[in-house]
């Protein structure tokens, strides 16, 4: 049986940076959920991932090297404040090499203690975990960057929160936890030099090409920036909101990271919040944008020496970098609106149409990814919009538009199935499989579930139950952290 040799390059970084940690053991240990096609994607070794030997690592009763774990330290600013953070409920157990050559993180997350916990238990309960395995997975068949999830550990113990729960421990894999946080405790608390080494070894690990660039920091903030707005033209395009976009929740690779109070939005508002603890909508739906602007900024703030030995030189390239994230945003963002409608040319023109049919599925309560399921497929009938008059307008407009354009229909088609998810992972469909598997120990509903949103372009007849927008009853949904 091949074991599972792991390295752990970020033990060289300045110890600083982290705490060693033991394992925190759990009493009995059980696999409820594995992703064995993760584990091929990776080229995990299953058969030991699968044995008793791997279910002890998993569950973090035991490390894979026998080396001791790793609790990352970072900051964050949290809803704007800013604190002393880092990973107290995770340990790193190492970083496997996949097939391609890429290095991947794999923690665990739920493990136990460490020193960075803040009185907590580092415990986390199955619900949670179970729900960030769906959303993760959900995410990655969406085609976003994101974080993955390779098996949940029930541990045989409760965790107390609101009441008593059942514990999971749930391994993560992820292209690396370096955090916008990260930064910023370095730049608060560490020296230039270390700053300088975290920088030059994220670099190495995400942006290999800017190694040999004599203007490397600099072009390491355009290059997040970049990536940062691929991201959250990905998020909007299926309508998925965070929840919780605090710096430490912010990726430097570009990933989604952090599934806490996260869902997917059905009718449509910008002013959307599921978060229990987003009181005033910082994060809604709407504000990932402005937000992930704010974040970039407090990235760019950590880099300042780095950029120049004049602060204001610095200050000034930092700004110059960051001045160009809105007009990056609105370019991307407009491309992938006119996608989402199949339309071509010049992404301004077709500007005032996007607006328009946004603006009418807000004040409509319209379903936002049924919507444009109907419009792909051509069948306006399917959405609530049929029934009023602007919509009649709009819509001749936009037929009137296609007919002109130079692309062939069946090019415009493929664009449309490509842009818009006829299945995203629906807030109540979430919550029954959550609830068959934790009540019931009923896994079933969630393997189903989890095999549909593994193609969500896929437009099949056979997934209409999953297709169909809750029946609103007046409460409105909210999710919770899970800490």
């Amino acid at each position: 049986m091949k074991s599972w040799k792991l390295e752990n390059s970020y033990y060289k970084l300045p110890p600083k940076l982290y705490s060693e940690v033991r394992p925190n053991s759990v009493r009995a240990p059980e696999m409820v959920v594995f992703n064995k096609e993760l584990a091929i994607e990776t080229g995990m070794p299953i058969d030991f991932l699968l044995s008793e030997e791997g279910l002890q690592v998993l569950a973090g009763n035991k490390s894979p090297n026998g080396e001791m774990l790793i609790a990352q330290a970072y900051a964050g600013h949290q809803f704007g404040s800013f604190t002393m953070l880092g990973d107290g409920r995770a340990v790193l157990i190492g970083e496997h090499i996949i097939p391609s050559g890429q290095r991947v993180d794999v923690v665990l997350k739920g493990s136990g203690r460490t020193p960075y916990s803040r009185g907590g238990d580092g415990r986390a309960a199955l619900g949670p975990m179970l729900r960030e395995y769906i959303i993760s997975e959900a995410m990655h068949g969406l085609g976003i960057p994101t974080t993955r999830s390779l098996a949940i550990v029930a541990t045989g113990e409760a965790v107390i929160r609101e009441k008593m729960l059942a514990g999971a421990v749930l391994t993560r894999i992820a292209s690396s936890h370096i955090r916008v946080g990260t930064f910023e405790y370095v730049a608060k608390w560490g020296t230039l030099e270390e700053l300088s080494i975290l920088a030059d070894y994220t670099i190495k690990r995400h942006y290999p090409h800017l190694e040999n660039e004599e203007s490397r920091y600099l072009m390491l903030l355009k290059e997040v920036i970049k990536r940062q707005v691929d991201l959250i033209v990905k998020w909007e395009n299926v309508g998925f909101i965070h929840g919780v976009m605090n710096t430490d929740n912010m990726s430097i690779s570009g990933e989604t990271i952090d599934y806490g109070p996260c869902a997917f939005m059905d009718a449509f508002d910008p002013m959307t919040v599921f978060s229990s603890i987003d009181v005033n909508g910082r994060y809604a739906y709407g504000n990932q944008r402005h937000i992930a602007g704010w974040n970039l900024a407090r990235f760019a703030e950590t880099l300042l020496p780095l950029l120049h030995t004049d602060s204001s030189k610095a200050v000034q390239l930092a700004q110059e970098a960051l001045s160009h994230y809105g007009k990056l945003h609105k370019e991307s963002w407009l491309v992938q609106m006119q996608s989402k409608l199949g339309l071509s040319g010049d992404p301004q023109n077709n500007e005032p149409l996007i607006s328009e049919l946004l603006e009418m599925m807000r004040s409509h309560k319209s379903d936002y990814t049924n919507t444009f399921r109907a419009l792909t497929l051509d069948r306006p009938e399917d959405c609530n919009l049929i029934r009023t008059e602007n919509f009649a307008r709009w819509y001749n407009l936009w037929k009137n538009r296609l007919e002109r354009q130079s692309i062939t229909s069946s090019e415009r088609d493929r664009r449309m199935r490509f842009a818009n998810p006829s299945i995203i992972p629906r807030n109540h469909q979430v919550e029954a499989a959550l609830d068959a598997a934790v009540k019931n120990g009923d896994y079933s509903v969630m393997e189903r579930l989890n095999k549909v949103l593994r193609h969500p372009y896929s437009y099949s007849l056979e997934h209409q139950e999953y297709i169909e927008a809750p029946v609103s009853n007046g409460n409105l949904y909210r999710t919770y952290c899970g800490t």
